[in-house]
């Protein structure tokens, strides 16, 4: 059910029996979901895409708020999708409309179910129930030095909203949801948000993502061109100004493996860096070892043509990427200020990141990986099992048992 006008969701509201009203207890009351996104190709939108899929499995009616939400949700009777417009196409600027009709239709639902349970993620929209946050912008500093004049000045305009919004919206939530330790630690220290008030729980995995077989393995390594016997490492993430994901890090460690280093390395994202990343690796030489391809939906299939996941990130709430990867039995070099970090064992050390900004330690762990790459596969499979067992329903369980065994929430606040 799509209601792209509010004024319609409220009459269709309006029309509900009336023996439904007031009836339902909290644990059969609807959820209302708001965030800018509900589909499976982005991590935060994966998440709250999760979240709803768990909700419709137990029966729940389900309202999604957003900008982004995938065609499949329109499919189901139990959902009521209200659609809010970007206006240009800026997720910031989103963050208002998506505010306002958040507030407005958690006002309606909880006039009729006073038991209704509303999810916002971070500063997107202010609400006193539940706030699952999935980056804190207090922690997430700037990695621009170089980027264009307009880019510097955006990027700070932008974060200085973000973090006010973030500030207000998190202090205000009855329950703080936490996507790591590192993520509730930072709520606390930098947002003011009281500990008692704060959870975490880590991302799902999908249980379709399992270790990559032979075959498939085979397979994927010839639809990606990868020459017989060649390792290939791959980068997964935004190609922006901003160098938040280490690009550069990965990309100075490259260059000074070169001239002996025969590993490619596939770059899969875009952003307004892309083009400038083009020429930096043209200049130094590289165009036969990096390759650029750009954003992709067939992450499972690409990661079964990798050897490496490398993440030198500056800040990672939490990092999927990662996860994924090692769900697939693919070993990853990730930097210690991702959350993911918290999820992995001993065996593993050796694929931690010190510093994303050392070029010289990645380079050296990429050599010590590419002596001993069955070695790395070997050492991943504990910990690839065990992030398995935590699957999209396992994370979604978690949150609504945390709802929905805290103290009752108030309505928005207007």
């Amino acid at each position: 059910m799509i209601a792209p006008e509010l004024n319609r969701a409220d009459e269709r509201a309006s029309r509900q029996p009336d023996r439904e009203r007031h009836a339902l207890p909290a644990a059969d009351s609807p959820w209302v979901l708001v965030t800018a996104g509900y589909h499976d190709y982005g991590g935060q939108s994966k998440a709250n895409a999760a979240l709803a899929d768990y909700l419709l499995e137990q029966g729940r009616h389900v309202h999604l708020v957003g900008h982004d939400i995938d065609r499949r949700f329109a499919q189901r009777s139990e959902v009521t999708i209200h659609e809010v417009p970007r206006p240009a196409g800026s997720d910031l600027l989103g963050w208002l409309p998506l505010d306002w009709c958040g507030r407005r239709i958690a006002r309606r639902v909880r006039a009729e179910f006073p038991g209704a349970r509303i999810v916002v993620n971070g500063g997107c929209a202010l609400g006193d129930d539940i706030n699952w946050v999935h980056c804190v912008h207090h922690a997430w500093g700037f990695a621009d030095a170089g980027a264009p004049l307009w880019f510097r000045v955006k990027n700070r305009m932008t974060k200085w909203w973000a973090r006010r919004r973030e500030r207000r919206a998190v202090r205000r939530a009855r329950l703080v949801i936490a996507n790591s330790a590192q993520t509730r630690d930072h709520l606390i220290r930098r947002c003011g948000v009281p500990p008692e008030s704060t959870r975490v729980v880590y991302l799902g995995s999908d249980p379709a993502w399992t270790a990559v077989g032979e075959a498939e393995r085979a397979a994927a390594r010839r639809d990606h061109d990868v020459p017989a016997g060649v390792p290939v490492v791959l980068f997964a993430g935004a190609l922006s100004h901003d160098h938040n994901k280490g690009f550069d890090t990965l990309l100075n460690a490259w260059k000074s493996l070169a001239p002996d280093w025969d590993a490619l390395l596939l770059a899969a994202g875009d952003g307004n860096g892309r083009q400038t990343w083009q020429r930096r690796v043209a200049a130094a030489g590289l165009d036969r070892r990096v390759r650029f391809l750009g954003f992709t939906r067939r992450m499972p299939h690409l990661l079964a043509s990798a050897d490496l996941l490398v993440s030198p990130v500056r800040y990672e709430a939490y990092g999927l990427n990662v996860q994924e990867a090692l769900c697939r039995g693919v070993p990853a070099l990730v930097s210690r200020r991702a959350g993911i970090v918290e999820q992995l064992e001993r065996d593993v050390q050796e694929m931690i990141l010190a510093d994303p900004e050392d070029a010289a330690d990645l380079a050296a762990r990429l050599r010590a990986w590419r002596t001993d790459i069955n070695g790395w596969r070997e050492r991943i499979r504990p910990v690839s099992r065990r992030l398995r067992l935590h699957d999209w329903n396992a994370m979604a369980r978690q949150i609504v048992s945390l709802a929905e065994t805290s103290a009752t929430s108030e309505v928005f606040k207007t």
